[in-house]
């Protein structure tokens, strides 16, 4: 597995609302290694949406620490927070957020623009490889409208790899997908994991889940559970499943 690209040690997160203090997270220890694809689980309320904004670098933590593929970041200011969220990580979104009026090439090309270290030389190319890597460099300039719901996401995780990423977040990536574009969703994400992407994803499927290499179960802010995907399922095989059924 390598070494650690996310070290987090009694992250806590309060919310205060008026004289009410919510404990969204209550302590949570977790070490992810680079090239594993971790499951983040819990039903509504139970503080992984908090946990997975905070491991964008999103949103600050009351107390903890946390390093990301080996920099210090709880405490950092909203500038530096930016800069490492633009160097080090990808996200991947349920609404997948593309610009409605631009390419595929031009959405993906998007976190590039943003470079602040000046090292992406050539956005348009590092783009088309990318969305290549995903398996639309036959969609270079479609516009979202006229891409499928599984082709937006795929054009999303592209720009989520553009910049070449230390850890890919993906918030409920297929929340707004059937079945069978779930599961090819999720053939995407083994393979790249295979070639030693590290993701963490959150979901509230356990058939999503289950293609994961590990699960955390986040429950009242703790985690209840962390343990390796047993039986863990093949994407690419249960599609092939799903296309002779439909045949």
């Amino acid at each position: 597995m390598g070494d650690a690209v996310i070290e987090v040690h009694g992250l806590t997160k309060t919310y205060s609302t008026g004289a009410t203090e919510v404990h969204a997270l209550r302590g949570i220890d977790l070490t992810i290694h680079r090239g594993e694809l971790v499951a983040i689980m819990g039903s509504s309320g139970s503080g992984k949406s908090t946990l997975m904004n905070l491991l964008g670098c999103l949103d600050t933590p009351t107390s903890g620490t946390y390093e990301l593929d080996g920099v210090r970041v709880d405490g950092l200011g909203k500038n530096e927070l930016a800069a490492i969220r633009n160097q080090k990580l990808g996200f991947v979104f349920q609404g997948f957020n593309l610009l409605a009026r631009t390419t595929a090439v031009e959405n993906v090309e998007l976190p590039l623009l943003y470079d602040r270290g000046g090292k992406k030389r050539d956005p348009r190319k590092l783009a088309v490889a990318a969305l290549e890597r995903v398996g639309l460099g036959q969609r270079l300039d479609h516009q979202p409208s006229e891409l499928s719901g599984g082709q937006q996401q795929r054009v999303a995780i592209a720009r989520a790899l553009v910049t070449e990423p230390a850890l890919v977040l993906a918030d409920e990536p297929t929340g707004n997908l059937d079945t069978k574009t779930t599961i090819e969703v999720m053939a995407l994400f083994q393979e790249l994991n295979t070639q030693g992407i590290t993701i963490v994803l959150v979901t509230h499927e356990p058939d999503v889940a289950a293609y994961a290499t590990r699960v955390v179960e986040i429950r009242d802010g703790h985690i209840r559970r962390d343990e390796p995907v047993a039986n863990r399922r093949k994407a690419a095989e249960d599609l092939l499943h799903v296309e002779e059924d439909a045949a």
